[in-house]
């Protein structure tokens, strides 16, 4: 199917001429541009256009939707029209970054962060299914679970339980790949670190109230400074910052390093310098500020249902809109 020129120059003109377009690309059914000024977006020109089947402005891209396979040959039509070169989404999307306010920019950073790890989180809780329906009592029997009455299925569903758990109990070594990628460092030393705050060797963070209750939590003695030898486990909030300050440190080295020692360098100072910091400031800090945001978030829901629903609405809308 031909698309129509005259159409794609209306959608041109609607979005305020070829010389308001900064910067444009396409996903799978919208256009995605980068204004100059949205201000001059002709809405009731683009509602008008029979190609146009929607259009709204999100996190400072200006989308218009098109719809699956039409959109390519639109896009193709307007490159030529207007002359200018083809950006990919990624391009796009660190254009329209910089026309964002601060929390913006943190809600897309967090978006960013936590899309590339989705998969591994939505199977875990997949699997994690699975195995509760296995091992879950009164599901199919009165007061015992189907693993409790067919024995030879235990195993099957330790294994199950093995293989989901397994992206939960290292999330820090996921979210460092991630997080560290993101602010521009190495995406191994962001796993490594993330295993560092998991290591077997430190008491784990789901132990840790337990510990406190009975006075057994493990200590450091740094030269007579007693640090909390504590892990990390499920924290999202340490890691997160533990990989900013990772790949910041890293960054800077790797700008005044010589490369005849950068290997020898680099990712030591890197991890030892930030391992420290995470154990000593970031861990301590962070893990208190995380637990009272969970608590007030619990204490939202108990008591304020309605307003905890429209927080989440809220917040999943942002992240959406980020994509």
């Amino acid at each position: 199917m031909a698309v129509d020129k005259k159409l794609v120059e209306q959608i041109i003109e609607a979005v305020g001429g070829k010389d308001n377009i900064e910067m444009a690309t396409h996903c799978v059914t919208r256009l995605r541009f980068v204004l100059n000024d949205e201000g001059k977006v002709d809405t009731e020109a683009l509602k008008n256009n029979e190609l146009v089947k929607g259009n709204f402005s999100a996190q400072g891209q200006y989308q218009v939707v098109i719809g699956p396979g039409l959109v390519d040959k639109v896009y193709d039509e307007m490159i030529k029209i207007t002359e200018s070169q083809r950006s990919s989404k990624d391009d796009v999307k660190k254009a329209a970054a910089k026309k964002l306010n601060p929390l913006q920019r943190a809600i897309k950073t967090l978006s960013d962060i936590f899309i590339p790890i989705l998969p591994a989180i939505v199977t875990a809780g997949l699997l994690l299914g699975i195995n509760n329906i296995l091992t879950g009592p009164g599901i199919f029997f009165e007061n015992k679970a189907l693993v409790d009455v067919y024995t030879q299925w235990r195993d099957f569903a330790n294994i199950i339980n093995t293989i989901a758990s397994t992206a939960f109990a290292f999330l820090p070594a996921l979210i460092g790949w991630s997080a560290v990628t993101r602010f521009g460092g190495s995406p191994l030393l962001g796993v490594v670190l993330g295993l560092i705050l998991v290591h077997p060797s430190l008491l784990s963070a789901y132990s840790y109230a337990d510990a406190v209750s009975k006075g057994q939590v493990p200590t450091w003695n740094l030269f007579g400074w007693h640090i909390e030898k504590i892990g990390y486990q499920g924290q999202v909030l340490p890691m997160l910052i533990s990989s900013y300050v990772l790949a910041k440190i890293e960054v800077f080295l790797n700008k005044r390093v010589p490369d005849g020692i950068k290997l020898l360098v680099v990712a030591p100072v890197s991890l030892l310098v930030t391992g420290f910091l995470a154990f000593i400031v970031i861990g301590p800090v962070t893990f208190a500020i995380g637990n009272a945001i969970t608590s007030g978030f619990v204490h939202i829901f108990d008591s304020f249902a309605a307003i905890g629903g429209f927080i989440y609405s809220f917040m999943a809308g942002c992240i959406h809109c980020s994509l």
